[in-house]
């Protein structure tokens, strides 16, 4: 009996060397299967977009060995995914890590412009930007101050100018402050400089275009619109104007 019962224990024994043989050898076969991962083919800056980075082939998938992915390594891109930033510069061969992305960069902070727009930015002293009542997810009404083509082909006086709403509703997406003039020289009894802020707005990409030449060309001042706000785009107040009913 007590040789059975030897045998019996040598024989379970067996088995589960066995068992444990044959799992073993199924767990390295997995780990040899290829698997996908995303890696990074050139540096993705802090701040851009998993979309963008795949996009602009700074990501792309990639096989390894199961056994080599490391742990949450992204295989995909997918829509949620692609509006995250990444937190950090990513460098050339590294695994993309779901943890190397969030919504906001560190150390910086990063605006999100709406699908299908730009971001542009114009200086505007406190006056012209209402004071500091302008701020992110504000909407403002852009007036144009300029010299009229006509005045300036009929040789009038260069004080000749007019003014006309250049946009009507605009989207801010950030107000950084910031200085309009470098700090006058004291010796040369020069004004101090004005205070103002950097105030980004976002527009479709023809709207811009309209906005970057008034900032090129004109001086523009902002005003913050009200609810059901309606304003005259085809009024136009000049020095002559100015003072009639």
């Amino acid at each position: 009996m007590a040789v059975l019962g030897a045998v019996v224990v040598g024989l379970i024994g067996v088995a589960a060397v066995m068992m444990y043989a044959s799992g073993a050898d199924a767990r390295a076969v997995a780990g040899q299967k290829p698997q996908t991962v995303m890696v990074a083919t050139a540096l993705v800056p802090a701040g851009t977009s998993a979309a963008d980075a795949v996009a602009k082939g700074l990501i792309s998938p990639s096989q390894i060995a199961a056994k080599g992915v490391p742990l949450g390594a992204l295989n995909k891109i997918d829509a949620a995914t692609g509006k995250l930033l990444a937190l950090t510069d990513i460098a050339p061969g590294e695994f993309v890590i779901a943890g190397r992305f969030g919504t906001t960069p560190l150390g910086q902070k990063v605006i999100q412009v709406p699908d299908g727009q730009v971001a542009i930015s114009l200086t505007l002293a406190d006056a012209a930007r209402v004071g500091a009542f302008v701020t992110p997810g504000s909407r403002i009404v852009l007036y144009d101050t300029y010299v009229p083509a006509v005045a300036e082909k009929a040789g009038a006086s260069a004080g000749t100018k007019a003014t006309q709403v250049l946009l009507d509703d605009v989207l801010v997406i950030a107000v950084g402050s910031t200085t309009l003039t470098p700090p006058a020289n004291a010796a040369e009894g020069a004004p101090a400089a004005a205070a103002g802020a950097l105030v980004t707005v976002a527009l479709p990409p023809d709207t811009a275009a309209k906005l970057v030449h008034g900032i090129q060309t004109g001086s523009l001042y902002a005003g913050l619109r009200g609810t059901d706000t309606k304003t005259n785009l085809s009024q136009i107040v000049s020095d002559t104007t100015l003072f009639t009913k």
